[in-house]
């Protein structure tokens, strides 16, 4: 078997092309094909916005809930409503490390200060056309440290409301395909194979 990450890669030009919140790049670049030549050179853009944080958050206590948060993004106005069910997430902002990042976006959306994070997956959600890499999260919290009411308009004109599911009513959400957020998918399905009910108390993955 072909050792993928020996592969040869040239990149011949690179420009940015676009440069506001986010940036673009054009690139032209060469790379070895799976039977040893060149393929190239080839135009393409990248997306890049900087890499991202998430976590899926689950409440503990005798009836233990998922906590997400619901807030209006444009893009998903092209298709949809515009309004999407997500994770708590963000991007990391220059100079933070992931755990930095994830602290804060946790802070700031649910109003809640977690220590301990187990990661789940890192991933490219779009990797035809971005560079973003998704570090994706699992945590608790107790009942005392969420508060479900937090939400409200964050200082880049996000309005989030968090929303709260009964485990049982989330997975089973998750199984019919509900949601749209891939986060949500991956981690979900992550907490749904080590979930490990207990009665009067939450579930811990193993």
């Amino acid at each position: 078997m072909t050792d993928e990450s020996n592969k040869k890669v040239i990149i011949h030009r690179k420009r940015r092309v676009f440069e506001d919140f986010f940036s673009i790049d054009e690139v032209e670049v060469s790379f070895e094909g799976t039977d040893g030549r060149m393929i190239g050179p080839l135009r393409r853009l990248s997306f890049e916005r900087g890499d991202s944080v998430a976590a899926l958050v689950l409440r503990r206590g005798p009836s233990p809930k998922i906590l997400l948060v619901n807030q209006f993004k444009y893009p998903v106005h092209v298709h949809d409503d515009g309004w999407i069910t997500e994770t708590v997430a963000g991007m990391i902002d220059r100079g933070e490390s992931t755990e930095q990042a994830l602290k804060r976006e946790l802070l700031e959306e649910l109003g809640c200060r977690v220590e301990q994070f187990e990661p789940v997956a890192t991933f490219y959600p779009s990797a035809g056309g971005s560079s973003e890499r998704v570090f994706l999260f699992y945590c608790e919290v107790s009942q005392t440290d969420a508060v479900p009411q937090r939400g409200g308009l964050a200082s880049e004109g996000e309005d989030i409301r968090v929303v709260e599911y009964d485990a049982d009513d989330f997975f089973a959400m998750l199984a019919r395909g509900a949601f749209v957020d891939p986060k949500i998918i991956i981690s979900g399905l992550w907490l749904r194979s080590r979930w490990t009910p207990t009665p009067g108390a939450a579930s811990v993955p193993a």
